[in-house]
C-alpha cells in the first residue's frame, strides 16, 4: 500500500473499524436482535449504536485536537467511556 503513504496509525485505524464490522455482523448473525429504545427515545440496533460511537468518538478527537491539541490518547480514554454510555444507555 506505498502507493497511498499509508502511516502504521492510520492502517491500525481501517483495520480496527474492518473487525469491528466483521464482529458485529457475525455476532448479528449468531444473536439476532430486536431494536430498543434507550435515552434518545428511538428504536437502535447494535449497528445503529456502533455508528453512533464511530461518529462521536470521531467528533471527540476533533474537538480533542482543536482544543487540547497534544496528548490524543487521553482522547481515546474519553472514547472509550463514551462508547461504553452509548452502547448502554442508548
Amino acid at each position: 500500500m506505498s502507493w497511498m503513504a499509508w502511516t502504521l496509525p492510520t492502517a491500525i485505524f481501517f483495520a480496527v473499524i474492518a473487525a469491528l464490522l466483521v464482529i458485529f455482523t457475525i455476532i448479528t448473525l449468531r444473536y439476532p436482535e430486536t431494536p430498543r429504545v434507550g435515552i434518545l427515545r428511538i428504536e437502535t440496533t447494535r449497528g445503529d449504536r456502533l455508528f453512533m460511537t464511530l461518529l462521536g468518538s470521531a467528533f471527540i478527537n476533533l474537538a480533542w485536537l482543536g482544543l487540547i491539541g497534544a496528548h490524543q490518547p487521553y482522547a481515546l480514554i474519553v472514547c472509550l467511556i463514551y462508547a461504553a454510555a452509548v452502547f448502554r444507555w442508548v
